[in-house]
């Protein structure tokens, strides 16, 4: 494995043991700005991928589809980002802390409309991605160096795609809930 995958592995651990520790401080610590701080950390996670990615290309690499995986990160950290905190956060208070509603796994229409929120931040994802993957193959200027980007592009488009069609599929088929069936 190259230096840029183990970036992408260690910057994966980076994020959740920013948002553990942010969690711990704010719950059990009772360390409200601390924890925030901690959180906040999490875009500079983000940012060392982005200049250790671009620092290896710059440095003439031959872009692979671990460099696209950072661009895919990038866009996934900061489309879903938000909304993983809130996810753990909820998690953590209620399984950790035993305070607070209890998660509940959503049924029918309300599933459908969260599923698809889930596919419009995937949307999000792919444009803030696809621009990365853009410039990069831009500032390359080497088709032969970066064929890479543009078939990742192309797969990650399709994966999108079939996202978007199960979330539509979701208002169609609604899924159950096993709670009311006797």
């Amino acid at each position: 494995m190259n230096f840029i995958a183990w970036t992408i592995i260690a910057c994966e651990i980076g994020f959740w043991i920013v948002i553990l520790l942010g969690l711990f401080t704010r719950y059990v610590l009772k360390r409200e700005k601390l924890g925030f701080l901690f959180l906040a950390l999490t875009p500079v996670i983000d940012l060392t991928l982005l200049l250790v990615t671009a620092a290896d290309l710059y440095n003439g690499a031959t872009a692979t589809q671990v460099h696209a995986i950072a661009a895919i990160y990038l866009g996934v950290s900061i489309a879903f980002g938000k909304s993983m905190i809130r996810w753990a956060d909820e998690r953590f208070v209620y399984y950790i802390q035993k305070q607070g509603p209890k998660p509940v796994r959503k049924t029918g229409l309300a599933h459908a409309r969260h599923s698809m929120k889930g596919s419009l931040q995937h949307v999000v994802a792919f444009l803030i991605g696809a621009a990365f993957l853009m410039a990069m193959t831009y500032f390359i200027n080497d088709p032969s160096r970066s064929e890479a980007l543009s078939e990742t592009l192309k797969l990650w488009a399709l994966v999108l795609g079939i996202d978007l069609a199960i979330s539509l599929s979701y208002f169609i088929w609604p899924r159950p809930d096993k709670s009311k069936r006797s």
